[in-house]
């Protein structure tokens, strides 16, 4: 008898288990969907930034050299806006 109900008890524990992992791998599949979807406007936005803190600098750089000032590296290492 004792034996019947530690096999059901186990039984039901697997059961019980191989549920909750079939929830746990919707939750990582719709998870992963949803960061997918993330990345392609995220890396839109890194280029957007890239390509105005470039325009900064470009420009700083040429008004630097514009007025005569032969140390344009200096103007172009610093990232201060």
């Amino acid at each position: 008898m004792r034996k019947k109900i530690f096999l059901s008890a186990a039984l039901l524990a697997a059961v019980v288990s191989a549920y909750a992992q079939g929830n746990g791998q919707a939750g990582i599949t719709e998870a992963t969907n949803l960061i997918t979807g993330y990345f392609d406007p995220g890396t839109k936005l890194v280029y957007a930034i890239g390509a105005v803190c470039g325009l900064i600098g470009g420009v700083k750089v040429y008004n630097k050299f514009s007025s005569g000032d032969p140390d344009t590296p200096v103007g172009s290492g610093r990232a201060s806006f």
